[in-house]
Protein backbone atom coordinates (compact mmCIF):
# COMPACT_ATOMS: atom_id res chain seq x y z
CA UNK A 1 0.00 0.00 0.00
CA UNK A 2 1.63 3.40 -0.86
CA UNK A 3 2.34 5.77 1.88
CA UNK A 4 0.65 9.48 2.08
CA UNK A 5 3.28 11.71 0.72
CA UNK A 6 3.86 14.27 3.63
CA UNK A 7 4.97 17.49 3.47
CA UNK A 8 8.08 19.66 5.55
CA UNK A 9 5.62 20.55 8.15
CA UNK A 10 4.48 16.82 9.10
CA UNK A 11 7.32 15.42 8.26
CA UNK A 12 11.16 16.56 8.11
CA UNK A 13 13.58 14.37 6.48
CA UNK A 14 16.52 16.07 8.98
CA UNK A 15 14.15 14.42 12.05
CA UNK A 16 14.78 11.10 11.60
CA UNK A 17 18.51 10.27 12.53
CA UNK A 18 20.97 12.33 14.92
CA UNK A 19 24.05 14.49 13.29
CA UNK A 20 27.17 12.30 13.00
CA UNK A 21 29.67 13.93 15.46
CA UNK A 22 32.17 14.73 13.16
CA UNK A 23 32.18 14.74 9.02
CA UNK A 24 34.55 11.83 7.54
CA UNK A 25 36.18 14.09 4.41
CA UNK A 26 39.39 14.92 4.25
CA UNK A 27 40.41 18.54 2.69
CA UNK A 28 44.13 18.03 2.04
CA UNK A 29 43.14 14.46 0.04
CA UNK A 30 40.44 17.11 -1.54
CA UNK A 31 43.45 19.75 -2.12
CA UNK A 32 45.27 16.75 -3.74
CA UNK A 33 43.06 16.18 -6.48
CA UNK A 34 42.48 19.55 -6.80
CA UNK A 35 45.85 19.96 -7.60
CA UNK A 36 45.91 16.80 -10.05
CA UNK A 37 43.12 17.58 -12.19
CA UNK A 38 43.75 21.56 -12.60
CA UNK A 39 46.86 20.85 -13.70
CA UNK A 40 48.32 21.76 -17.28
CA UNK A 41 48.90 18.42 -17.81
CA UNK A 42 44.74 17.98 -18.17
CA UNK A 43 45.12 20.85 -20.49
CA UNK A 44 42.05 23.07 -18.79
CA UNK A 45 39.41 19.53 -19.18
CA UNK A 46 38.09 20.82 -22.33
CA UNK A 47 35.14 18.02 -23.22
CA UNK A 48 36.64 16.03 -26.23
CA UNK A 49 40.15 16.74 -26.37
CA UNK A 50 42.78 14.73 -24.63
CA UNK A 51 42.18 16.29 -21.32
CA UNK A 52 39.12 14.49 -20.98
CA UNK A 53 40.47 11.64 -21.67
CA UNK A 54 43.04 12.17 -18.67
CA UNK A 55 40.09 13.56 -16.68
CA UNK A 56 37.38 10.82 -16.64
CA UNK A 57 40.26 8.05 -16.93
CA UNK A 58 41.16 9.79 -12.99
CA UNK A 59 38.10 10.29 -11.75
CA UNK A 60 36.96 6.60 -12.52
CA UNK A 61 39.74 5.67 -11.22
CA UNK A 62 39.04 7.07 -7.98
CA UNK A 63 35.53 6.14 -8.02
CA UNK A 64 37.08 2.73 -8.37
CA UNK A 65 39.65 2.76 -5.70
CA UNK A 66 37.31 4.44 -3.19
CA UNK A 67 34.81 1.12 -3.50
CA UNK A 68 32.04 2.68 -5.19
CA UNK A 69 30.52 0.61 -8.15
CA UNK A 70 30.27 1.60 -12.22
CA UNK A 71 26.73 2.83 -12.60
CA UNK A 72 27.24 3.99 -16.63
CA UNK A 73 25.80 2.85 -19.95
CA UNK A 74 25.22 -0.97 -20.05
CA UNK A 75 27.50 -2.90 -21.57
CA UNK A 76 25.82 -6.06 -22.21
CA UNK A 77 24.86 -7.15 -18.21
CA UNK A 78 27.31 -5.00 -16.45
CA UNK A 79 27.44 -0.96 -16.19
CA UNK A 80 30.68 0.76 -17.50
CA UNK A 81 31.64 4.06 -15.48
CA UNK A 82 30.97 6.55 -18.22
CA UNK A 83 27.54 7.28 -19.93
CA UNK A 84 27.99 8.37 -23.69
CA UNK A 85 26.75 12.09 -24.10
CA UNK A 86 26.78 12.63 -28.13
CA UNK A 87 27.53 16.36 -29.17
CA UNK A 88 27.54 18.54 -31.45
CA UNK A 89 30.79 20.78 -31.53
CA UNK A 90 31.40 24.16 -33.49
CA UNK A 91 34.48 26.33 -33.95
CA UNK A 92 35.64 28.89 -36.43
CA UNK A 93 38.28 28.17 -38.58
CA UNK A 94 40.45 30.96 -39.64
CA UNK A 95 39.69 34.95 -39.07
CA UNK A 96 37.10 35.96 -37.94
CA UNK A 97 36.03 38.97 -40.16
CA UNK A 98 33.27 41.95 -38.16
CA UNK A 99 32.73 45.29 -39.82
CA UNK A 100 29.98 48.25 -38.81
CA UNK A 101 28.91 50.69 -40.58
CA UNK A 102 27.33 53.80 -38.55
CA UNK A 103 27.55 57.34 -39.65
CA UNK A 104 28.91 56.62 -43.18
CA UNK A 105 32.01 55.22 -41.77
CA UNK A 106 33.41 51.39 -41.70
CA UNK A 107 34.74 50.28 -38.42
CA UNK A 108 36.25 46.80 -38.31
CA UNK A 109 35.32 44.83 -34.48
CA UNK A 110 37.94 42.54 -33.46
CA UNK A 111 36.73 38.90 -32.08
CA UNK A 112 36.97 38.93 -28.44
CA UNK A 113 37.81 43.01 -28.49
CA UNK A 114 34.97 44.87 -29.51
CA UNK A 115 33.13 41.74 -29.86
CA UNK A 116 33.19 37.69 -29.06
CA UNK A 117 30.61 35.77 -31.85
CA UNK A 118 29.76 32.35 -31.20
CA UNK A 119 30.44 29.59 -33.82
CA UNK A 120 27.49 29.20 -35.85
CA UNK A 121 25.45 26.13 -34.52
CA UNK A 122 23.15 25.88 -37.63
CA UNK A 123 25.28 23.37 -39.21
CA UNK A 124 26.51 25.85 -41.76
CA UNK A 125 30.46 25.70 -42.82
CA UNK A 126 30.57 29.35 -43.37
CA UNK A 127 28.91 32.35 -42.19
CA UNK A 128 28.25 35.31 -44.22
CA UNK A 129 26.14 38.79 -43.11
CA UNK A 130 26.36 40.97 -45.55
CA UNK A 131 25.35 44.58 -44.08
CA UNK A 132 22.52 43.76 -42.03
CA UNK A 133 20.68 46.11 -40.66
CA UNK A 134 20.84 46.40 -37.00
CA UNK A 135 17.70 46.72 -34.88
CA UNK A 136 17.15 47.22 -31.01
CA UNK A 137 14.56 44.84 -29.46
CA UNK A 138 14.87 45.87 -25.98
CA UNK A 139 15.41 43.14 -23.12
CA UNK A 140 14.20 40.59 -26.29
CA UNK A 141 11.48 38.96 -23.95
CA UNK A 142 7.99 37.40 -25.62
CA UNK A 143 6.35 36.87 -22.58
CA UNK A 144 2.15 36.24 -22.89
CA UNK A 145 1.64 34.92 -19.74
CA UNK A 146 2.68 38.93 -18.87
CA UNK A 147 1.31 40.49 -21.23
CA UNK A 148 5.01 41.09 -22.58
CA UNK A 149 6.13 41.44 -26.02
CA UNK A 150 8.98 43.40 -27.00
CA UNK A 151 8.59 42.84 -30.69
CA UNK A 152 5.54 43.75 -31.75
CA UNK A 153 4.46 41.60 -34.84
CA UNK A 154 7.74 43.76 -36.15
CA UNK A 155 10.09 41.36 -38.87
CA UNK A 156 13.51 40.38 -38.11
CA UNK A 157 14.30 38.16 -41.06
CA UNK A 158 17.39 39.42 -42.62
CA UNK A 159 18.15 41.74 -39.37
CA UNK A 160 20.80 41.25 -36.73
CA UNK A 161 18.87 42.67 -33.18
CA UNK A 162 21.23 44.33 -30.15
CA UNK A 163 19.49 43.66 -27.14
CA UNK A 164 19.84 43.97 -23.22
CA UNK A 165 21.32 41.21 -21.03
CA UNK A 166 19.19 40.21 -17.83
CA UNK A 167 15.22 41.26 -17.43
CA UNK A 168 13.04 44.40 -17.61
CA UNK A 169 13.24 44.79 -14.15
CA UNK A 170 16.69 44.85 -13.39
CA UNK A 171 17.33 48.56 -13.08
CA UNK A 172 14.72 49.24 -10.75
CA UNK A 173 14.41 46.30 -8.97
CA UNK A 174 10.49 46.53 -9.28
CA UNK A 175 7.94 44.64 -11.80
CA UNK A 176 6.82 41.68 -13.72
CA UNK A 177 10.08 40.23 -13.78
CA UNK A 178 11.03 39.62 -9.95
CA UNK A 179 12.47 42.77 -9.61
CA UNK A 180 15.94 42.12 -9.17
CA UNK A 181 16.43 38.31 -8.86
CA UNK A 182 17.01 36.82 -12.84
CA UNK A 183 14.11 34.87 -14.44
CA UNK A 184 15.07 32.50 -17.54
CA UNK A 185 13.90 35.37 -19.72
CA UNK A 186 16.79 37.35 -18.50
CA UNK A 187 19.59 34.47 -19.46
CA UNK A 188 21.76 34.86 -22.88
CA UNK A 189 20.51 31.44 -23.30
CA UNK A 190 16.85 32.21 -23.87
CA UNK A 191 17.94 35.45 -25.89
CA UNK A 192 19.37 33.22 -28.53
CA UNK A 193 16.72 30.86 -28.63
CA UNK A 194 13.94 33.99 -28.77
CA UNK A 195 16.14 35.22 -31.97
CA UNK A 196 15.87 31.71 -33.73
CA UNK A 197 11.99 32.26 -33.11
CA UNK A 198 12.00 35.61 -34.38
CA UNK A 199 13.38 34.40 -37.64
CA UNK A 200 16.60 36.89 -37.11
CA UNK A 201 20.06 36.57 -38.86
CA UNK A 202 21.04 37.05 -34.90
CA UNK A 203 21.49 38.32 -31.70
CA UNK A 204 24.08 40.59 -30.29
CA UNK A 205 23.86 40.56 -26.15
CA UNK A 206 25.15 44.28 -25.15
CA UNK A 207 27.19 43.31 -22.58
CA UNK A 208 26.97 45.65 -19.25
CA UNK A 209 28.78 44.38 -16.04
CA UNK A 210 26.37 44.45 -13.49
CA UNK A 211 23.26 43.11 -15.19
CA UNK A 212 25.65 40.41 -16.55
CA UNK A 213 27.09 39.86 -13.25
CA UNK A 214 30.34 39.42 -15.02
CA UNK A 215 32.80 41.59 -16.73
CA UNK A 216 34.70 41.59 -20.56
CA UNK A 217 36.66 39.02 -20.29
CA UNK A 218 34.51 36.19 -19.37
CA UNK A 219 32.15 37.06 -21.90
CA UNK A 220 35.13 36.77 -24.17
CA UNK A 221 36.97 33.69 -22.82
CA UNK A 222 33.72 31.59 -22.70
CA UNK A 223 32.29 32.27 -26.65
CA UNK A 224 35.48 32.72 -28.31
CA UNK A 225 36.22 29.14 -27.63
CA UNK A 226 34.76 25.77 -29.02
CA UNK A 227 30.65 25.91 -28.56
CA UNK A 228 29.31 22.76 -28.17
CA UNK A 229 25.24 21.54 -28.02
CA UNK A 230 23.14 18.47 -27.73
CA UNK A 231 22.40 17.15 -31.71
CA UNK A 232 19.70 18.33 -33.03
CA UNK A 233 17.47 17.26 -35.95
CA UNK A 234 16.85 21.16 -36.50
CA UNK A 235 19.18 23.08 -35.21
CA UNK A 236 17.64 26.32 -36.97
CA UNK A 237 14.71 25.86 -34.65
CA UNK A 238 17.18 26.38 -31.46
CA UNK A 239 19.54 28.85 -33.07
CA UNK A 240 19.99 32.07 -35.22
CA UNK A 241 22.97 31.82 -37.56
CA UNK A 242 24.63 35.04 -35.43
CA UNK A 243 24.91 34.42 -31.97
CA UNK A 244 27.55 36.92 -29.89
CA UNK A 245 27.74 39.78 -27.78
CA UNK A 246 29.29 43.34 -27.74
CA UNK A 247 30.94 45.79 -25.75
CA UNK A 248 28.57 48.42 -24.18
CA UNK A 249 31.03 51.18 -25.17
CA UNK A 250 30.75 50.04 -28.76
CA UNK A 251 26.90 49.85 -28.79
CA UNK A 252 26.57 53.31 -27.55
CA UNK A 253 28.31 54.81 -30.05
CA UNK A 254 26.37 52.83 -32.66
CA UNK A 255 23.60 54.38 -31.19
CA UNK A 256 24.26 57.52 -31.13
CA UNK A 257 25.73 57.55 -34.67
CA UNK A 258 22.32 57.05 -35.71
CA UNK A 259 20.78 59.51 -33.86
CA UNK A 260 19.53 57.86 -31.06
CA UNK A 261 19.86 57.91 -26.96
CA UNK A 262 20.63 54.42 -25.97
CA UNK A 263 19.84 55.25 -21.64
CA UNK A 264 16.71 56.73 -22.80
CA UNK A 265 15.86 53.76 -25.54
CA UNK A 266 16.70 51.50 -22.24
CA UNK A 267 13.96 52.74 -20.03
CA UNK A 268 11.78 52.54 -22.48
CA UNK A 269 12.47 48.70 -23.20
CA UNK A 270 11.50 48.58 -19.27
CA UNK A 271 7.85 49.27 -20.07
CA UNK A 272 5.24 47.34 -21.81
CA UNK A 273 5.04 50.10 -24.60
CA UNK A 274 8.47 49.05 -26.06
CA UNK A 275 8.54 48.82 -29.75
CA UNK A 276 11.73 47.43 -31.82
CA UNK A 277 13.91 50.97 -32.82
CA UNK A 278 16.09 50.00 -36.09
CA UNK A 279 19.18 52.13 -36.25
CA UNK A 280 18.92 54.33 -39.27
CA UNK A 281 22.36 54.18 -41.30
CA UNK A 282 23.91 51.63 -39.22
CA UNK A 283 24.74 47.62 -40.86
CA UNK A 284 26.57 44.24 -39.42
CA UNK A 285 28.37 42.57 -41.37
CA UNK A 286 30.83 39.19 -40.81
CA UNK A 287 32.45 36.40 -42.51
CA UNK A 288 33.91 33.59 -40.69
CA UNK A 289 34.36 29.37 -41.84
CA UNK A 290 32.82 26.57 -39.41
CA UNK A 291 34.08 23.86 -38.62
CA UNK A 292 31.15 21.51 -37.20
CA UNK A 293 31.61 17.65 -36.25
CA UNK A 294 30.15 15.15 -34.11
CA UNK A 295 31.60 14.20 -31.18
CA UNK A 296 31.19 12.06 -28.27
CA UNK A 297 31.81 13.12 -24.14
CA UNK A 298 31.49 11.25 -21.25
CA UNK A 299 29.81 11.54 -18.04
CA UNK A 300 31.49 9.59 -15.13
CA UNK A 301 29.10 7.55 -12.93
CA UNK A 302 29.76 5.96 -9.48
CA UNK A 303 27.20 4.27 -7.15
CA UNK A 304 26.66 3.09 -4.04
CA UNK A 305 23.84 0.59 -3.99
CA UNK A 306 21.43 0.75 -1.12
CA UNK A 307 20.83 -1.29 1.81
CA UNK A 308 17.32 -1.53 2.04
CA UNK A 309 15.74 0.94 -1.04
CA UNK A 310 18.36 0.34 -3.82
CA UNK A 311 15.59 1.48 -5.90
CA UNK A 312 15.54 5.03 -4.38
CA UNK A 313 18.33 7.09 -5.25
CA UNK A 314 19.73 10.19 -4.21
CA UNK A 315 22.31 11.94 -6.65
CA UNK A 316 25.11 14.10 -5.71
CA UNK A 317 26.38 16.08 -8.93
CA UNK A 318 29.72 18.33 -10.16
CA UNK A 319 31.02 19.20 -13.32
CA UNK A 320 34.29 17.81 -14.49
CA UNK A 321 34.85 20.04 -17.55
CA UNK A 322 36.26 23.85 -17.96
CA UNK A 323 37.40 25.76 -20.64
CA UNK A 324 40.65 24.15 -22.37
CA UNK A 325 43.10 25.49 -24.27
CA UNK A 326 41.61 29.06 -25.62
CA UNK A 327 42.98 32.77 -26.04
CA UNK A 328 45.71 33.80 -24.08
CA UNK A 329 45.71 36.18 -21.03
CA UNK A 330 47.89 39.18 -20.52
CA UNK A 331 50.37 36.63 -19.59
CA UNK A 332 50.45 34.49 -22.51
CA UNK A 333 48.96 31.69 -20.52
CA UNK A 334 46.41 29.62 -22.54
CA UNK A 335 45.25 26.94 -20.66
CA UNK A 336 42.36 27.89 -18.88
CA UNK A 337 42.43 25.39 -15.25
CA UNK A 338 39.40 26.05 -13.83
CA UNK A 339 40.71 25.17 -10.17
CA UNK A 340 37.96 26.36 -8.17
CA UNK A 341 35.65 26.00 -11.21
CA UNK A 342 35.22 22.97 -11.02
CA UNK A 343 37.88 20.69 -10.38
CA UNK A 344 36.91 21.91 -6.16
CA UNK A 345 33.95 20.35 -6.77
CA UNK A 346 34.45 17.07 -8.37
CA UNK A 347 37.32 16.93 -5.58
CA UNK A 348 34.27 17.24 -3.37
CA UNK A 349 32.62 14.58 -5.68
CA UNK A 350 35.29 12.14 -5.05
CA UNK A 351 35.65 12.68 -1.69
CA UNK A 352 31.91 12.17 -0.91
CA UNK A 353 31.95 8.62 -2.55
CA UNK A 354 34.65 7.91 -0.38
CA UNK A 355 33.14 8.72 2.68
CA UNK A 356 30.01 6.96 1.83
CA UNK A 357 31.86 4.17 0.74
CA UNK A 358 33.75 3.35 4.01
CA UNK A 359 30.74 4.01 6.22
CA UNK A 360 27.36 2.29 7.37
CA UNK A 361 25.75 1.31 4.28
CA UNK A 362 22.83 3.47 3.44
CA UNK A 363 19.29 2.79 2.95
CA UNK A 364 18.85 4.55 -0.19
CA UNK A 365 21.36 3.93 -2.76
CA UNK A 366 23.53 6.84 -3.82
CA UNK A 367 24.91 8.24 -7.86
CA UNK A 368 27.90 10.41 -7.71
CA UNK A 369 27.52 11.80 -11.10
CA UNK A 370 30.38 13.88 -12.83
CA UNK A 371 29.00 15.62 -15.91
CA UNK A 372 30.48 17.13 -19.04
CA UNK A 373 29.93 20.33 -21.12
CA UNK A 374 28.56 22.19 -18.19
CA UNK A 375 30.58 25.53 -19.40
CA UNK A 376 29.01 24.83 -22.97
CA UNK A 377 25.36 25.12 -21.40
CA UNK A 378 24.74 22.41 -18.94
CA UNK A 379 25.05 20.04 -21.62
CA UNK A 380 26.12 16.55 -19.66
CA UNK A 381 23.66 16.86 -17.50
CA UNK A 382 20.49 17.82 -19.90
CA UNK A 383 21.63 14.63 -21.60
CA UNK A 384 21.57 12.69 -18.53
CA UNK A 385 18.19 13.80 -17.52
CA UNK A 386 16.93 13.15 -21.23
CA UNK A 387 18.60 9.85 -21.00
CA UNK A 388 18.43 8.94 -17.06
CA UNK A 389 20.25 5.86 -16.33
CA UNK A 390 17.88 5.71 -13.68
CA UNK A 391 14.29 6.52 -13.18
CA UNK A 392 13.75 10.66 -12.26
CA UNK A 393 10.71 9.24 -10.86
CA UNK A 394 12.35 7.72 -8.26
CA UNK A 395 15.57 9.88 -7.83
CA UNK A 396 15.06 11.54 -4.49
CA UNK A 397 17.18 14.60 -4.74
CA UNK A 398 20.27 15.98 -6.56
CA UNK A 399 22.95 18.06 -4.62
CA UNK A 400 24.90 19.97 -6.38
CA UNK A 401 28.45 21.51 -6.21
CA UNK A 402 29.92 24.04 -8.47
CA UNK A 403 32.94 25.82 -6.73
CA UNK A 404 33.85 25.35 -2.72
CA UNK A 405 34.99 27.48 -0.44
CA UNK A 406 38.62 27.85 -0.74
CA UNK A 407 39.09 31.05 1.25
CA UNK A 408 38.11 30.03 4.77
CA UNK A 409 35.07 29.08 6.99
CA UNK A 410 31.97 30.61 7.27
CA UNK A 411 28.94 31.31 9.71
CA UNK A 412 26.51 31.10 7.08
CA UNK A 413 25.27 29.11 3.89
CA UNK A 414 23.26 29.89 0.90
CA UNK A 415 21.56 29.08 -2.10
CA UNK A 416 22.13 29.25 -6.17
CA UNK A 417 18.91 31.21 -6.51
CA UNK A 418 15.84 30.37 -4.29
CA UNK A 419 14.54 27.03 -4.04
CA UNK A 420 10.83 26.81 -3.43
CA UNK A 421 11.37 22.91 -1.77
CA UNK A 422 11.30 21.60 1.27
CA UNK A 423 14.93 20.39 0.97
CA UNK A 424 15.38 24.11 1.41
CA UNK A 425 13.96 23.74 4.43
CA UNK A 426 16.29 20.91 5.85
CA UNK A 427 19.33 22.81 4.42
CA UNK A 428 18.38 25.66 7.11
CA UNK A 429 17.59 23.74 9.96
CA UNK A 430 20.85 21.45 9.53
CA UNK A 431 22.77 24.81 8.72
CA UNK A 432 21.38 25.55 12.32
CA UNK A 433 22.28 22.44 13.89
CA UNK A 434 25.74 23.10 12.70
CA UNK A 435 25.93 27.29 14.14
CA UNK A 436 25.44 28.60 10.16
CA UNK A 437 22.77 30.62 9.54
CA UNK A 438 20.71 30.93 6.38
CA UNK A 439 21.72 33.60 3.68
CA UNK A 440 19.53 33.64 0.60
CA UNK A 441 21.50 34.25 -2.69
CA UNK A 442 23.40 37.19 -2.59
CA UNK A 443 23.26 37.66 -6.29
CA UNK A 444 19.75 36.77 -7.71
CA UNK A 445 20.11 38.91 -10.61
CA UNK A 446 22.50 36.58 -11.65
CA UNK A 447 20.34 33.89 -12.30
CA UNK A 448 22.65 31.20 -10.47
CA UNK A 449 19.85 28.98 -10.62
CA UNK A 450 19.29 28.46 -14.07
CA UNK A 451 23.40 28.14 -14.40
CA UNK A 452 24.14 25.02 -12.27
CA UNK A 453 23.69 21.71 -13.02
CA UNK A 454 20.85 21.19 -10.71
CA UNK A 455 18.44 23.15 -12.94
CA UNK A 456 18.43 20.02 -15.59
CA UNK A 457 17.27 17.80 -12.95
CA UNK A 458 14.53 20.48 -11.50
CA UNK A 459 13.09 21.50 -14.42
CA UNK A 460 11.97 18.06 -15.30
CA UNK A 461 10.81 17.82 -11.27
CA UNK A 462 13.26 16.55 -9.35
CA UNK A 463 13.99 18.37 -6.10
CA UNK A 464 17.59 19.57 -6.95
CA UNK A 465 19.63 22.48 -5.14
CA UNK A 466 23.32 23.54 -5.70
CA UNK A 467 23.94 25.26 -2.23
CA UNK A 468 27.27 25.69 -0.25
CA UNK A 469 29.14 28.66 2.09
CA UNK A 470 28.18 31.79 2.19
CA UNK A 471 29.93 34.84 2.22
CA UNK A 472 29.87 35.95 6.11
CA UNK A 473 33.34 34.66 6.92
CA UNK A 474 34.19 33.66 10.38
CA UNK A 475 37.22 35.80 9.35
CA UNK A 476 36.41 39.20 8.28
CA UNK A 477 32.66 38.68 8.23
CA UNK A 478 30.40 40.06 5.14
CA UNK A 479 32.85 42.60 3.43
CA UNK A 480 35.77 39.55 3.63
CA UNK A 481 33.28 37.25 1.88
CA UNK A 482 32.03 39.96 -0.80
CA UNK A 483 35.52 41.20 -1.62
CA UNK A 484 36.92 37.43 -2.39
CA UNK A 485 33.89 36.28 -4.29
CA UNK A 486 34.52 40.17 -6.48
CA UNK A 487 38.05 39.39 -6.78
CA UNK A 488 37.35 35.79 -8.17
CA UNK A 489 34.91 37.23 -10.77
CA UNK A 490 36.76 39.68 -11.52
CA UNK A 491 40.70 37.98 -11.57
CA UNK A 492 39.91 34.44 -11.77
CA UNK A 493 36.57 33.19 -13.07
CA UNK A 494 36.53 31.37 -16.73
CA UNK A 495 40.50 33.16 -17.20
CA UNK A 496 43.70 30.98 -16.82
CA UNK A 497 44.51 32.69 -13.60
CA UNK A 498 41.98 29.79 -11.34
CA UNK A 499 44.97 27.66 -10.64
CA UNK A 500 45.73 25.43 -7.82
CA UNK A 501 47.23 27.77 -5.00
CA UNK A 502 48.49 25.87 -2.27
CA UNK A 503 47.86 28.61 0.21
CA UNK A 504 43.98 28.39 0.32
CA UNK A 505 42.43 27.58 3.84
CA UNK A 506 40.77 24.27 3.69
CA UNK A 507 39.10 24.47 6.88
CA UNK A 508 36.27 26.08 4.58
CA UNK A 509 36.40 23.01 2.29
CA UNK A 510 36.15 20.57 5.16
CA UNK A 511 32.88 22.80 6.33
CA UNK A 512 31.44 22.63 3.16
CA UNK A 513 31.73 19.22 2.18
CA UNK A 514 30.89 17.68 5.51
CA UNK A 515 27.64 19.97 5.37
CA UNK A 516 27.05 18.03 1.29
CA UNK A 517 27.75 14.83 3.49
CA UNK A 518 25.74 15.10 6.27
CA UNK A 519 22.67 16.45 3.89
CA UNK A 520 22.87 13.72 1.29
CA UNK A 521 23.28 11.11 4.57
CA UNK A 522 19.97 11.78 5.59
CA UNK A 523 18.25 11.85 2.85
CA UNK A 524 19.92 8.46 2.02
CA UNK A 525 18.79 6.57 4.74
CA UNK A 526 15.31 8.85 5.45
CA UNK A 527 11.95 7.41 3.55
CA UNK A 528 10.59 10.55 3.23
CA UNK A 529 10.29 12.28 -0.38
CA UNK A 530 11.70 16.09 -0.68
CA UNK A 531 8.83 17.90 -2.32
CA UNK A 532 8.24 21.61 -4.31
CA UNK A 533 6.18 23.89 -2.71
CA UNK A 534 2.90 24.66 -3.73
CA UNK A 535 2.87 27.27 -6.44
CA UNK A 536 6.69 26.24 -7.33
CA UNK A 537 7.09 25.97 -11.40
CA UNK A 538 8.32 22.48 -11.27
CA UNK A 539 5.52 20.88 -8.87
CA UNK A 540 3.46 20.08 -11.28
CA UNK A 541 6.21 18.13 -13.16
CA UNK A 542 7.15 16.33 -10.06
CA UNK A 543 3.23 15.42 -9.19
CA UNK A 544 3.01 13.79 -12.65
CA UNK A 545 5.63 10.97 -11.12
CA UNK A 546 3.71 10.77 -7.61
CA UNK A 547 2.97 7.21 -8.27
CA UNK A 548 6.66 5.90 -8.36
CA UNK A 549 7.38 7.00 -5.06
CA UNK A 550 5.74 4.97 -2.15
Amino acid sequence: MKKLLLGAAALSVLAALPAYAADPVDAQRMAQDIKILSSDAFEGRGPATEGEKKTVAYIAEQMKAAGLQPGGDLKGRARAWTQDVPLARFTTKGPVNVSVKAGGETQAWAQGEQIAIRAAQTGIDRLTVKDAPVVFVGYGVTAPEKKWDDFKGYDLKGKVALVLVNDPDFETGEGDFGGKAMTYYGRWTYKYEEAARQGAVGFLVIHEREPASYGWATVKNSNTNEIFDVIRKNPSEAHAPLEGWVQRDNAVDLFRKAGLDFEALKKQAQTRDFRPVELRGVTFSTDYAVDAQKVVSKNVVGVLPGKTRPDERVFYTAHWDHLGVGLPDAKGDRIYNGAVDNASGTAALIELGRAFAKGPRPDRSIVFLAVTAEEKGLLGTEYYADNPLYPLGTTVADLNMDGMNLIGPARDVTMSGNAPLTLQDDLIKLAAERGLSFSPDPNPQAGSFYRSDHFPFAKRGVPAISFGAGETLAKGGAEAGKAASEAYIKDKYHQPADEYDPNWDLTGLSQEVGLFYEMGRRLANSNVWPEWKEGAEFKAERDKTRSMRR
